[in-house]
């Protein structure tokens, strides 16, 4: 059997490494302006490769995050570019490049890893769950009216801007949300700069991005990045543009009603779509008619736990929790074993121990909960975790719940 052996690529290895991604994703050469963008964000020391001879046939990459957990901001890796070519499937690749990575990602001292999924079937395999859920809303033309109790602010203005022009305004309300919501990601330039790239080639038909800001004397409150395809029906001269959100970030309740109440009362727009919106989003409580929204959900963040010690260690609590923990993990064995979780809102440890099991579980099952926003309660009842003390598992899952629910508004 081959060895395919895995290493990191070179700078002058990257366009085979994207080529991978293009046969896996059924994509197109990036553009230049498309290529040197990616190349910003690449961090070749965390690529890696399985090589057929001088051909890469699978990769995987990742990103060095801030990442928000519950109560605390800690270093994370962003997994992405995980792809095997079609002709090299079925051979074990994926699941070595998994252990390689994983083992590096510990390296580093990153105890958490998080990815989007492109298919939710895959990454349990590989010790991840689903952290987190977001929602998408599709809001048609008159349907869109706010309730008469939604909050409003005189002293609050709305203002168009360019998404450019407006970074440092959208950075100080994106920060002032960083430090309350997990999942959030710390934005550096190159970050913002990925969050407004919006190269004609890839805008299908839609205009420029655009920006929305509600702002009072003291700043900026809150912000909404949008784009907009000019549809009509032409045989009677109706409008049907679609007006679509690509991020929308505020931080109090005024600035959320005034931005939607804007967005959903646009002139000749016959359908607003929302997507990657918090699951605990406050839109359907502003609206007059929720179900117009036509809310759906999927799953979001997958989180896997490289250091269970050093993971539930560095988060908060709820309330207070005393608990021994069994973990299993068949691909990381230094995170099986039982683990002495005690924490609370202050701060936690947790340390091995030899004591009887409290509760017991998968890794999987401790990524999915690890952000607050998959309860421990519903797992069990899927059979996925195993109550051994009387009341431990409503303390434990009540203690790692957390509000605001998870959210990362951007794939990665």
């Amino acid at each position: 059997m081959a060895s395919y052996p895995i290493r990191p690529v070179r700078e002058d290895e990257f366009d085979a490494f994207h080529a991978v991604d293009e046969h896996a994703f059924n994509g197109c050469p990036p553009s230049g302006r498309q290529r040197s963008h990616e190349l910003s964000r690449f961090e070749f020391d965390r690529s890696l490769a399985a090589f057929d001879g001088p051909v890469p046939v699978g990769i995987a990459g990742a990103y060095s995050f801030l990442m928000r957990v519950p109560g605390a901001t800690v270093p994370a890796a962003g997994v992405s570019w995980v792809a095997v070519l079609p002709s090299h499937r079925r051979r074990g690749i994926l699941t070595r490049l998994m252990r390689r990575q994983l083992t590096d990602i510990r390296a580093r001292g990153e105890a958490v890893a998080a990815l989007y999924a492109s298919e939710a079937g895959i990454y349990g395999r590989f010790g991840y769950g689903p952290a987190s859920s977001h929602a998408g809303y599709t809001i048609r033309r008159g349907e869109g009216a706010l309730a008469r109790r939604a909050p409003a602010d005189p002293g609050l203005r709305l203002r168009i801007a360019g998404p450019e022009p407006a970074r440092a305004e959208l950075a100080k309300v994106y920060d002032a949300v960083l430090g309350t919501r997990p999942g959030f990601v710390a934005r550096d330039s190159r970050w913002w700069d990925s969050v407004l790239f919006d190269p004609e080639e890839e805008r299908k038909g839609a205009s420029p991005l655009r920006c929305v800001l509600a702002e009072d004397e003291a700043g900026p409150r809150g912000y909404a990045l949008y784009s907009a395809v000019d549809r009509w029906d032409e045989d009677r001269f109706l409008p049907d543009n679609v007006l679509t959100v690509r991020e929308m970030v505020a931080a109090d309740p005024a600035a959320t009603a005034a931005i939607w109440g804007n967005l959903l009362s646009r002139d000749l727009v016959g359908e607003v779509r929302a997507r990657l919106r918090p699951v605990d989003d406050p839109l359907p409580h502003l609206m007059a008619d929720p179900r117009r929204l036509r809310a759906g959900v999927a799953d979001g963040l997958w989180v896997r736990l490289t250091d269970v010690g050093a993971a539930l260690a560095q988060r908060r609590y709820a309330c207070p929790v005393d608990a021994v923990i069994e973990v299993a993990d068949d691909l990381l064995g230094e995170n099986a074993g039982r683990w002495h979780l005690q924490g609370d809102r202050s701060g936690a440890a947790c340390e091995r121990t030899a004591a009887e099991a409290d509760i017991a579980l998968g890794v999987s099952e401790l990524g999915a909960a690890y952000l607050g926003g998959t309860r421990l309660g519903s797992l069990a009842a899927a059979g996925l975790v195993t109550e051994h003390r009387p009341g431990a598992l409503a303390t434990l899952s009540a203690a790692m719940s957390w509000d605001p629910a998870p959210w990362c508004p951007v794939i990665f």
